[in-house]
C-alpha cells in the first residue's frame, strides 16, 4: 500500500529572558515540542550550545528516532520471519562533527541492540531480520549518513 503521511508538529520557544535575542549569551534555548493529543516534550540546544542538558535536543530525538524506528521496523520483520522476540534494548550512538563554520553533521549512527527470543531456532532468523528492519525504517531511508548495526541475539531461558 502507497500512502502518503503528514506530520505537524509546533516548536515553541520559551527562553526570552527579557531582552530577547540582544546577545548570544542573554537568551536562553528552551523549547516546547507539543503535537496535538500528546504531552509536551521539553527540549533545548544541548549543552555544548548553551543548553539545558536535562531537555531533549535535536541530536538527542535524531538518534532517538533512529533506534525507535529500527526496533519497530524489526519487531514487524520478525513477525514476517516467525521470529518471537521476547525482549529488545538498544544503546545507540551518534556521532557528530562539527565544521568549524557553525554548522555540521551526523557521520554515523551505531545501533547495538539486544534481542531475546523465544527458541534458539531462531538465532539465524532473528539476526537476518536486522537487515530488512534497516531496509523498512523511514528514518534509516531519510538520512545522508550510515546507520550501522551491532546486534546481540539472546535465547531467553
Amino acid at each position: 500500500m502507497f500512502g502518503e503521511h503528514r506530520y505537524a508538529v509546533t516548536a515553541t520557544w520559551t527562553g526570552d529572558r527579557g531582552t530577547g535575542t540582544s546577545g548570544y549569551r542573554d537568551y536562553d534555548r528552551s523549547v516546547t515540542l507539543d503535537i496535538a493529543g500528546k504531552p509536551s516534550l521539553p527540549a533545548s540546544a544541548d549543552k555544548p550550545f548553551r543548553g539545558d542538558p536535562t531537555r531533549w535536543n535535536p541530536e538527542d530525538l535524531l538518534l532517538a528516532a533512529l533506534s525507535e524506528c529500527h526496533l519497530l521496523s524489526y519487531l514487524h520483520a520478525c513477525v514476517q520471519a516467525g521470529v518471537v522476540v521476547v525482549g529488545y534494548e538498544d544503546q545507540a550512538s551518534g556521532l557528530m562533527i562539527e565544521d568549524g563554520k557553525g554548522g555540521g553533521a551526523f557521520t554515523e549512527v551505531i545501533l547495538r541492540p539486544r534481542v531475546t527470543v523465544a527458541e534458539e531456532s531462531m538465532v539465524e532468523a532473528a539476526t537476518a531480520a536486522h537487515a530488512q528492519a534497516n531496509a523498512w525504517c523511514f528514518i534509516a531511508n531519510s538520512v545522508s549518513f550510515p546507520v550501522h548495526h551491532e546486534p546481540v541475539i539472546l535465547v531467553a531461558s
